[in-house]
């Protein structure tokens, strides 16, 4: 079984801006995966990308560089 813990996780209005985030996150060698939303959250697509809690200023300067725009930033345990 998986040991719970605190992650962070952005959600994204469509399956496209998810996979951009997967395929930015890939090329730069950030942080984190692709993972379906959690139950705790509500997102449109279904998927989100989910990392550390420290990752936080990393993934969110990648996606500003890139004009990316996420639908939301939670932190969950999980």
């Amino acid at each position: 079984m998986r040991k719970k813990e605190t992650r962070l996780v952005f959600t994204y209005k469509n399956t496209v801006d998810a996979m951009m985030m997967e395929k930015l996150c890939q090329e730069a060698g950030a942080p984190g995966r692709l993972i379906p939303v959690p139950s705790v959250v509500s997102a449109g697509c279904g998927l989100c990308w989910a990392a550390e809690p420290s990752d936080r200023e990393e993934l969110t300067e990648l996606m500003r560089e890139h004009e990316l725009e996420p639908e939301g930033v939670y932190e969950v345990f999980f």
